[in-house]
């Protein structure tokens, strides 16, 4: 059974926000970079690029496939991983920690449309 964190807020689509005052660290769950295999690049927006909810904003290829990433909330980016650029494997060692975007928060509210580790167990099994 793949990692879930209390705590952290999940979409559908396999990436997770961890929020930090006005922040959103965004990343994917430890269940996609499972399902994704070894991941080989991670495509990502500049600093001071837009990023929606339910929008995409970058990729990840592993191995196996590319999977676009969607963004959970929506909100300004203030900082990329750059240590993804040159070690996008990273994620596979532990995808909670190594979140792939900041943003600053747009609109608090859409994480209430967001699942919690609980809604977001349920959906993996």
């Amino acid at each position: 059974m793949a990692k879930v964190i209390e705590g952290l807020y999940y979409a559908e689509s396999h990436e997770y926000v961890r929020v930090e005052g006005e922040f959103g660290y965004i990343g994917i769950t430890d269940y996609a970079q499972d399902q994704l295999g070894n991941v080989v690049y991670v495509d990502m927006p500049e600093v001071d690029d837009e990023v929606t909810a339910g929008e995409e904003f970058g990729a990840v290829e592993s191995v196996k496939a590319a999977s676009d990433l969607f963004s959970p909330v929506s909100g300004t980016v203030v900082e990329v991983n750059e240590a993804l650029e040159d070690e996008p494997e990273l994620i596979n060692k532990d995808a909670f920690e190594n979140w792939i975007i900041k943003v600053e928060l747009s609109d608090k509210s859409e994480l209430d449309k967001l699942m919690d580790a609980k809604a977001y167990e349920a959906i993996c099994k």
